[in-house]
């Protein structure tokens, strides 16, 4: 037999054949159909997270915005009233009710500051975290009244660089602690931080005032400070202990926290 003629034998189909098409091709066709509506489903999918990404961009950053306002118009209405109460002192004539407030103005400006030094951590990775305290024990001291010259307000321990994402609550806990302190001490207040020889890190508060109550249990505390205390001391995954002062006198409030627990 001639070569071309076998080879139109082996390639060609009989006109009368009833199969159009062989039935690897069908499902190869099938396979390709099914493979298409998933594409379809997940560009679809693709598109409905892109476009919830986009709006929780949107609203974070508004958050952001809302967030700036209102600490901006909480430092003018503080600055506000620090000008109306220096404007008082001013054109009072009364030497007593002059001076009242005159220290009324020195108080508001000055939390004004320390509101600041608490938010100014936002935008930073990291702080030198004693420079950080004694700012703001700075600045509590001159809010404090001034009925016991006596008082001193100091930090001490070592130079402690943490991030900020655990500097800030820790700031609110001390100014929390320093000003219960100023409450109820009269003579030395001291602000320690501290490095433990595994790695922990401490930062305590201790004075010399009448000390705590025998059955004094802080979650049962009905007051707002202790509570904020305790909820940012469970932010930064830390341990909150309590107990004499120096020399068994006053109180001392501790935090022990792990650096790498606080800021992840």
């Amino acid at each position: 037999m001639p070569a071309s003629s076998s080879a139109q034998t082996q390639c060609q189909r009989p006109n009368n054949c009833l199969v159009t098409m062989c039935s690897a091709i069908a499902v190869y066709e099938q396979e390709l159909q099914r493979h298409r509506e998933t594409e379809s489903q997940l560009q679809e999918s693709v598109l409905r997270e892109s476009d919830l990404l986009r709006q929780k961009d949107e609203l974070i950053q508004q958050n952001e915005i809302m967030a700036k306002e209102s600490e901006h118009r909480l430092l003018n209405g503080l600055q506000l009233i620090a000008s109306l109460l220096t404007a008082q002192s001013r054109a009072n004539k009364n030497p007593e009710v002059a001076a009242q407030l005159s220290i009324a103005a020195n108080r508001v400006a000055t939390l004004g500051r320390i509101h600041h030094h608490l938010h100014a951590l936002d935008k930073l990775e990291s702080v030198e975290f004693r420079q950080y305290l004694e700012k703001l024990c700075h600045d509590l001291a001159d809010m404090a009244p001034n009925e016991f010259p006596e008082r001193s307000l100091c930090v001490e321990g070592a130079e402690l660089k943490i991030a900020s994402v655990a500097a800030i609550p820790l700031g609110f806990i001390a100014s929390e602690l320093i000003t219960n302190s100023i409450k109820y001490a009269q003579g030395k207040i001291t602000v320690r931080l501290q490095t433990m020889p595994n790695g922990d890190c401490a930062l305590s508060v201790s004075d010399n005032g009448p000390g705590l109550p025998t059955a004094f249990d802080p979650a049962a505390t009905p007051g707002l400070g202790m509570k904020i205390i305790a909820a940012l001391v469970r932010q930064i995954r830390g341990e909150l202990k309590f107990g004499a002062g120096d020399q068994g006198e006053g109180t001392r409030f501790s935090v022990a926290f792990k650096p790498q627990d606080a800021a992840s």
